[in-house]
């Protein structure tokens, strides 16, 4: 094919190595020797899965090669992305791949393992009359002094990010609640916080409390507003960003800058009303938005691990069709995996 522009066609055959390339106009994984086309740019070769993802690349390189490494897509092997080490993905753009936990550059949503680990197992050992006693050893207990039994237990992994959430949520609130306040004391008959606070300090107050919970509680929430912005894919954390940004910066200036307002900015006292409160109970708000989600989707999480956890221990195998026993009654299996053939029931974990 002819040149074209800064790069130069080439044949799709000459990467043989079994690596899958991924496109990076639409982020599918392409096998080289079968790809609609390639493309060199900067000398590097990229493959495309139809022809009209390589003219979109032709036409500008640079911008699918920006949101490419945005969003950490790049030449896979997949003999080493499932075993040597955790990737991450987003729910809703699978394309999106990253090798730790992060936000989608597209969406913001957290991203999430793509294998779902088996509950690591700890032996622990307990008395059967006393199960207060807990021991990591085998051992007599200390109370009755029998012999301690063993139990299995589950150690899951912490969600550190929904630590994270509920961390910034509950400052968040316990800030807000009195900046809610402070807003809605103009519809209290008699105004007695007025009598009680000059109007003019009201402000320097109402941002004391609310530069925390916009500037930490929501900072997340503005980085993802920018990366949307920079990505060019506009979601839900651009307008909340918009909107928690534009009300704190307003407010910033109407209280340190109160003369630059014209008079129709102004209330009947001469004041320029400032939204503290705004920015600070809407970043409050979408906290426990996430907290919510994050809990969703923890709990989701565990219950898949636990069907997969559900081994052959908790499996009880009944005759074949058209065979009896002595007993005709349920038999724990051997140490193998249920086959075809066997007739399971499962219990719960």
């Amino acid at each position: 094919m002819s040149a074209r522009g800064r790069g130069v066609m080439k044949s799709v055959n000459q990467n043989t190595s079994g690596q899958l390339a991924s496109d990076p106009v639409c982020g599918m994984a392409v096998d080289p020797r079968k790809a609609a086309g390639s493309f060199e740019y900067t000398a590097q070769t990229y493959f495309f899965c139809s022809l009209g993802c390589l003219k979109k690349f032709q036409t500008d390189p640079d911008l699918f090669l920006k949101v490419s490494s945005a969003t950490s897509i790049d030449i896979q092997d997949p003999q080493k992305d499932g075993i040597n080490h955790v990737q991450y993905t987003c729910p809703m753009h699978p394309e999106v791949r990253a090798s730790k936990p992060a936000s989608c550059p597209k969406c913001g949503m957290a991203l999430e393992p793509v294998t779902v680990a088996l509950p690591k197992e700890k032996v622990e050992y307990t008395c059967p009359m006393h199960p207060q006693i807990v021991r990591d050893a085998p051992g007599s207990c200390p109370i009755c002094g029998m012999a301690l039994e063993p139990r299995v237990t589950t150690g899951e992994e912490e969600n550190t990010e929904l630590v994270d959430m509920k961390r910034r949520l509950w400052v968040s609130a316990l800030l807000s609640l009195p900046l809610l306040a402070i807003g809605m004391s103009d519809l209290i008959p008699g105004a007695p916080l007025a009598r009680l606070v000059p109007m003019g300090v009201l402000p320097w107050i109402q941002l004391a409390l609310a530069s925390p919970v916009v500037l930490w509680g929501g900072w997340p929430f503005l980085v993802r507003g920018w990366q949307s912005i920079v990505n060019r894919s506009l979601n839900m954390f651009t307008l909340i960003g918009l909107g928690v940004a534009v009300a704190y910066a307003y407010s910033l200036i109407a209280t340190f800058l109160p003369q630059i307002f014209p008079a129709s900015f102004r209330d009947q006292m001469g004041n320029v009303p400032v939204y503290f409160e705004a920015a600070a109970v809407i970043t409050t708000l979408v906290l426990l938005g996430q907290v919510l989600e994050l809990k969703a989707r923890s709990a989701t999480s565990t219950a898949i691990k636990g069907l997969l956890g559900n081994g052959t221990a908790n499996c009880r195998r009944w005759p074949r069709a058209g065979r009896t026993t002595r007993s005709n009654q349920h038999r724990s299996p051997p140490a193998r995996a249920p086959r075809r053939e066997d007739s399971c029931r499962w219990r719960g974990a």
